[in-house]
Order: structure tokens, then C-alpha cells, then sequence
């Protein structure tokens, strides 16, 4: 059992379904509304635990309503919350519009904000005792780069995901294990906005994996070798949470090295967008292993 500390936020999402995704200034009549725990930290985390990872979580959360739900909601999900402080501040939000199997996201951080260097300090045993450190970007970067040099310190591969986007300080990348942007973050993250994307991903050999959707992912090896593992076709509904679901399980079968980790993190990506809502769109170790009996 691969054992992941997962440094991050928890939101509660605030989700919409809609015809199509509303312009500037533009009024659309929405048909659906939701509540969902959420959150790029917690979603991960939640993946991770469902297939079959023992999951830390080390984050922030208000004294509110919503912090109550998302506690309880990671506690029921096998979660060690020992970790996420509550702070004087209201919990993290995330609206979310859902349209046509696409979403646009607007986080607001509040609680995550007070995930502080100080605060990964006085968690330190924790990043002794994981397997695996996963990080995102709506935490303050201070925080995860932080954590990055707290993986190091114990040798432990620190997993980062760059989400929302943000060009990243040369000192960050390089205590970096692996970096797993999608499409659209990974030009952003090396500040290339124009560059070639293949060319990009084999000068960075076994550091880049870079998610694509239902195309699957594509990395380069540790020879510098472009690498492609292929998507699933699945009857897809929702795709939010698919990216957290990738990189939950990208951690969690990082022991069995690269190739593997990625092939099993494409099935579980897949198979969340084939139900409604983030974390509860997430499969089970035994439904991910069902479907990968099943593909050819």
C-alpha cells in the first residue's frame, strides 16, 4: 500500500449545469445545482484513498458549515485528517459551470490560504512517514515550494501538479520529481507560450508528464524518448475532477514505475468523467482493475 501525503486545498464546489458556457456579461438559464467536496488537495487525495493508497492530507479549513462537510466528507473517505488545521477564515469555494461535458472553474481560496511554511513544519514526521509528497497550486507557492524542500530532506519523490497555471522559479522545478500538467498548463508552467510541446517534454526526461485528455498522456523516458499512452473511450458526462483523478492515481502507482503509473492514472481519468460530480466520479481500486480487465 503506497502511502501519500497530500499537501493541498479543500473546497467545497458550487456546481451549475448549463446549456452552454455563458459569455462576457451574458445571462444563460441553467438547469442543475449542486453541492460537491471539492478542491484540487482533497480530490486528490480522495482518488488516492479510493484506489487502495494510505492518504495523509495536510491543508486548511474554516470553522463554517462548509468546513464541517468537508472534514466529515474525508474522514468517510479513509482520509488522516490529523493534519488539516482550522483557521479564522471561511473554508475554500469553487464555482462551477458544466456544460457539454466541459466545465470553467472561478476558486476562491479563503481557508487554503493558511496553509503555511510554518504550519508544513509542524507536520514535518508526516513527510518522513509518506511514500509519496503531492502538491497543486491553490496553496501559496511559498508553501509548496516549502514542502518540495521537505520532500528532499527525506528523499521522499514530491509529485506536483501546476494548477491554475503559473510559470514556476527554476528552484522549484528542480526539487520536483515530476510535474503533471495538462495540455494547457504545461506551456504556461515552463513560460514557453510559444514553444513545441514534444520538443519541450523530451529535454525534461522523466520529469514531465503531461495529461491530454481522452488522447491519454504523453512523457518523455529517462533517454529522452517521447512516450505516448493512450486514452480510454468511455460514454462521458462530466469531466471535472478527471485531472485530480489522474494524478491521484499517478501517485499512488508511482512504485510500479512510470509507464505503468501512467497507463493506470489515463483508466482512472476515464472513468471518472463517466459520472456526475469531482470526488464522487472517482473509481475503486476494484472498479479500475474491472475496467482494465476488460480493455484490450
Amino acid at each position: 500500500m503506497t502511502r501519500v501525503l497530500v499537501v493541498g486545498s479543500i473546497n467545497m464546489d458550487l456546481v451549475v449545469s448549463s446549456p452552454r458556457l455563458p459569455r462576457l456579461g451574458e445571462t444563460v438559464m441553467g438547469y442543475g445545482f449542486a453541492t460537491y467536496p471539492g478542491g484540487k488537495g482533497a480530490n486528490q487525495a480522495v482518488a488516492a484513498s479510493r484506489l487502495g493508497a494510505e492518504v495523509a492530507m495536510l491543508g486548511c479549513l474554516g470553522g463554517d458549515e462548509f468546513g464541517v462537510q468537508l472534514r466529515a466528507n474525508l474522514e468517510r473517505e479513509g482520509v488522516d485528517i490529523r493534519h488539516v488545521r482550522e483557521v479564522d477564515v471561511p473554508s475554500g469555494v469553487a464555482t462551477i459551470t458544466v456544460s457539454d461535458c466541459d466545465n470553467a472553474t472561478l476558486v476562491v481560496p479563503g481557508a487554503n490560504c493558511r496553509v503555511t511554511p510554518e504550519h508544513l513544519d509542524e507536520a514535518e514526521q508526516a513527510f518522513a512517514d509518506t511514500d509519496v509528497v503531492l502538491s497543486q497550486l491553490e496553496i501559496p507557492l511559498k508553501t509548496v515550494r516549502h514542502a518540495a524542500m521537505l520532500a528532499g530532506r527525506y528523499g521522499k519523490p514530491m509529485l506536483l501538479n501546476p494548477a491554475p497555471a503559473i510559470p514556476l522559479p527554476e528552484d522549484l522545478l528542480s526539487r520536483i520529481t515530476l510535474l503533471t500538467p495538462n495540455e494547457h498548463e504545461f506551456l504556461t508552467m515552463l513560460a514557453e507560450p510559444t514553444g513545441d510541446w514534444r520538443n519541450l517534454l523530451v529535454q525534461h526526461p522523466g520529469k514531465l508528464v503531461m495529461s491530454h485528455g481522452k488522447h491519454g498522456a504523453y512523457y518523455a523516458s529517462s533517454a529522452g524518448e517521447l512516450r505516448h499512452e493512450p486514452g480510454y473511450v468511455v460514454d462521458a458526462v462530466d469531466s471535472t475532477g478527471a485531472g485530480d483523478t489522474f494524478n491521484g492515481a499517478l501517485a499512488t502507482f508511482l512504485p510500479l514505475g512510470l509507464k505503468e503509473a501512467v497507463r493506470r492514472a489515463n483508466a482512472a481519468g476515464a472513468l471518472s468523467v463517466t459520472r456526475h460530480g469531482a470526488q464522487s466520479g472517482m473509481p475503486t481500486l476494484t472498479e479500475l482493475e474491472a475496467f482494465l480487465e476488460g480493455q484490450p
